[in-house]
């Protein structure tokens, strides 16, 4: 597993790196949301350690940025220790929260605990109204009628239906159609995927589909 651990204090990311090192523990240490962008761009780390105060802006910018584009478990660390702060973090998608100083020991168990919750895998049986998906068995349908899907258009049916009612930008959905092992699609190619992709769902007119268009954003599963 690689682990991102955002924090100034290189002592601290040091300790700790240190204190939750184990076989299959991997680390990126930054010290700024600048380095923590680029290095996550390259490395796409699977669980974040995530300080607050750094010199070039806000550990809450840097979770905004990252929410648009994974779901990617996130624990904060932070010397603020008003409620308010711990409600803004968790507001804006933190999974945990701890205030310094704190136990070397107690983020070790907090971090073992988000582990075995990020491992639980989401379930691959999806239904809403009249529709059946099971990405398990590769079984869609729709009031009963089965629809035949191509690898992306699963792909993105599974990246929309696990998080809907979020919008998923353009680019989010381009990057993780590449990213995660599937054919490049660039710009134009997502907007024919999206396109088929509602025609297999019998959605006739765009303004009635379960997959919106937020216009200028991206888009979204969203059922009336």
């Amino acid at each position: 597993m690689l682990i991102q651990i955002i924090e100034d204090d290189r002592a601290l990311s040091e300790g700790i790196a240190l204190a939750l090192r184990e076989p299959g523990m991997e680390f990126v240490q930054c010290m700024t949301v600048c380095a923590a962008k680029e290095a996550y761009k390259k490395c796409m780390p699977e669980l974040l350690i995530l300080d607050v105060n750094l010199p070039d802006g806000s550990g809450y910018d840097y979770l905004r940025w990252v929410r648009e584009r994974a779901q990617v478990p996130v624990l904060v660390l932070t010397a603020n220790d008003m409620e308010i702060d711990e409600v803004m973090g968790l507001t804006l998608g933190a999974d945990d929260y701890m205030t310094k100083p704190f136990s070397l020991a107690v983020l070790r168990a907090r971090i073992k605990a988000l582990i075995r919750r990020g491992n639980s895998a989401p379930p691959d049986v999806f239904e809403d109204g009249e529709f059946h998906f099971d990405f398990g068995k590769l079984i869609f349908t729709r009031s009963g009628r089965e629809i035949g899907l191509s690898v992306n258009e699963q792909r993105l049916l599974r990246m929309l239906v696990e998080n809907r009612g979020r919008v998923l930008t353009r680019s989010v959905l381009v990057d993780r159609l590449w990213s995660d092992g599937g054919e490049y699609v660039d710009e134009n190619a997502l907007s024919v995927t999206v396109n088929r992709l509602r025609s297999k769902l019998g959605d006739k007119k765009e303004s009635a589909s379960c997959v919106r268009t937020v216009y200028g954003q991206g888009y979204m599963w969203k059922r009336e």
